[in-house]
């Protein structure tokens, strides 16, 4: 007999080479129904997976969240045999399981249409309806090669040649078609269930290199009920609605060019909710003890050697050489040239901590296929700032630009926040010391602020670990934002110092600190989490001014101007159109506040308010109307 241990610290003896289905079957048939997987000693495994003796087991269940990634895992096997049923000849590539459901590419001598996907979703539910069982089956390697090389499946046969030699090839199928696939699955096809959809298709290099052939990539999303299903589809017609793409247009804030793939050309409107950003920021730095700086774009390759850029992170980096053949980089981070800036004349304890801030632009290769409006560039500005303290400062520090982070979030709306804490990564610079000493400054900053976090294994930076600050948005999404990082190892890496009370010379703390981040893609979450209806604050044209009748156009442009001495962002609408079309147009570009001006305005010096998003209107004097505004319009300053 073997021995197994329960979740409830019970064991049960069962016979040699039994699995996990033979255990659900002895606890309970109605358990043995439910169940759809097993954790075995803390691994995801099938059911009919051979149980070793002594093994802790767990059954899963297919309402077990856990269940979830199988069930996507599931509907792409489906989705691969859907399609190679449909269109015999087509070779197959990878189809993992992914956030919110799956994907499968596929090489075929024609494209996937949107028209395609009706068809496939209709045999894949046949082949649900089905109900074939999934198998594991173990080959030799020589038999898998043979038996892909004769269907022509190239791809499966690189997947082949990367499983290291020693390890078992393992094969799944259901029914007449099969995969190389390390697993685990269901019971059976009828196990992945309904609540999925095929989403669109897209293009996809073979494993992501521009180099290799373009496949044809079908999405898909997945739930473990319709209810989950539908509510996730509408959250996607909503986030679509939302598109900061499709807003930047009609607000005709930015666009973009081929010419500059990845870079902003910011519109007169979108330029200038960018820097009442850097506004708002600005003075949230400054009430916190920040000095602004600016350092140089493109600085020599020596530089990115001393901190480590150079040999960690030359693949993102635009680089330069120079008819006197010299090396140079454009930034793509400011703390290299703020290492400069401290290292002018000598610094004392008494001097620290010393808060320096930038509001840098940074120059980041991304891949094409990567780049998505204003939330991946390759151009951004950072809100960046590094703080220079002694160790016994260090705690206090991360409190206060935690504190401040979570202040600044609240002003922008976003009051559901997640914080991650990313330890450190097998690529990194630095001794196990200073490592252990950042990751415990971060964490009793967090336990000293009262703030739950998520550790993140093996997810910081090469130099020091970092926080990581995760707005929720008002449609359910995570948008990653701000971070916070410990850095002991470029201060030593440059020879910055500081005095100490002893007179003896030491290397400061440094603490790498963003907010907004990229001030690029926080706009393009602003926009997309309000819907483009920007606060009054923030909106980039506050108010305008237009007339019902030409009788009105010197009354609008005396309340225009009225306005703007207040200090408010107005614009005048003063053409011979009809007031309908009028507000519709400024409906459509989201502006706040509307001011309808006719003949009866301009001899009573009124003004009639329409806020956008009602039909509802309100006539007031124009001081009342001015002082109203000038109240709404005014920054938060959250702290």
């Amino acid at each position: 007999m073997i021995h197994i241990r329960l979740p409830d610290g019970a064991s049960r003896a069962l016979e040699p080479a039994s699995t996990a289905a033979d255990l659900a079957a002895a606890i309970s048939p109605s358990l043995a129904k439910r169940t759809v997987a097993a954790v075995v000693d803390g691994e995801v495994t099938d059911l009919s997976h051979p149980l070793p003796d002594g093994a802790a087991v767990e059954l899963v269940t297919r309402d077990d969240p856990r269940a979830l990634e199988l069930i996507r895992h599931d509907l792409a096997h489906v989705l691969a045999e859907a399609v190679q049923t449909l269109w015999p000849g087509t070779r197959t590539a990878i189809g993992p399981a992914i956030e919110h459901g799956f994907y499968y590419d596929f090489e075929r001598d024609t494209p996937f249409t949107p028209e395609d996907l009706p068809v496939i979703e209709k045999k894949m539910r046949q082949i649900i309806a089905a109900r074939t069982p999934f198998t594991r089956e173990e080959w030799p390697r020589d038999d898998a090669r043979q038996y892909f090389e004769a269907a022509g499946e190239g791809y499966k046969l690189a997947l082949l040649d990367a499983i290291p030699e020693g390890e078992t090839v393992t094969i799944y199928r259901q029914g007449d078609w099969l995969d190389l696939c390390r697993g685990p699955h269901m019971r059976s096809t009828a196990d992945a269930g309904s609540a999925f959809k095929l989403t669109r298709v897209a293009g996809a290099y073979w494993r992501g290199d521009s180099n290799n052939p373009m496949l044809s990539r079908i999405y898909g999303v997945a739930f473990a009920d319709k209810a989950a299903l539908d509510a996730h589809m509408t959250m996607m017609a909503e986030a679509e609605k939302r598109d900061h793409r499709r807003l930047g247009r009609e607000m005709n804030l930015f666009h973009f060019e081929e010419v500059a793939p990845g870079s902003v050309f910011w519109h007169a409107k979108g330029w200038r909710l960018f820097q009442t950003l850097i506004g708002y920021m600005r003075e949230r730095q400054e009430e916190a003890g920040y000095i602004e700086v600016n350092s140089p774009d493109i600085m020599d390759r020596a530089l990115w050697e001393t901190s480590g850029h150079w040999q960690n992170y030359r693949q993102n980096m635009f680089l330069a050489k120079t008819e006197d053949d010299r090396d140079y980089a454009l930034k793509p981070m400011n703390c290299p040239g703020h290492m400069l800036i401290y290292g002018q004349g000598t610094k004392s304890y008494r001097d620290l901590p010393l808060k320096i801030a930038e509001f840098g632009k940074v120059h980041r290769y991304e891949p094409s296929g990567a780049l998505h409006g204003l939330l991946r560039v390759r151009s951004f500005t950072q809100d960046d700032a590094h703080i220079y303290c002694t160790p016994e400062q260090l705690t206090e520090e991360c409190l206060k630009v935690n504190d401040l982070v979570m202040s600044i979030y609240r002003d922008f709306g976003f009051d559901d926040v997640r914080i991650k804490l990313s330890t450190r990564p097998e690529n990194r610079i630095g001794s196990d010391e200073s490592w252990d000493r950042s990751e415990d400054a971060l964490r009793q900053a967090l336990d000293q602020a009262g703030h739950p976090y998520t550790i993140f294994e093996g997810e910081g930076a090469f130099y020091g670990p970092k926080l990581e600050y995760v707005l929720r948005d008002a449609i359910g999404r995570d948008w990653q934002c701000g971070t916070l990082q410990v850095d002991f190892n470029l201060p030593e890496r440059f020879g910055t110092t500081y005095v100490a009370p002893s007179g003896d010379k030491l290397a400061p703390v440094m603490l790498h600190r963003a907010l907004f981040g990229s001030l690029e893609r926080f706009t393009g979450i602003l926009i997309e989490h309000h819907a483009g209806h920007l606060p009054l604050w923030l909106a980039p044209v506050q108010v305008v001014v237009a007339t019902v009748t030409g009788a009105a156009d010197d009354w609008a442009t005396e309340v225009a101007q009225a306005l703007k001495t207040a200090g408010l962002r107005v614009e005048t609408d003063l053409r011979n159109e009809k007031i309908g079309y009028k507000v519709r147009e400024h409906a459509l570009q989201k502006i706040p506040v509307q001011i309808a001006l006719g003949g009866r305005e301009a001899d009573a010096r009124s003004v009639t308010i329409r806020r956008h998003g009602t039909d509802k209107t309100k006539t007031l004097t124009l001081e009342e109307a001015v002082r109203l505004l000038v109240i709404e319009a005014r920054p938060p300053h959250g702290a």
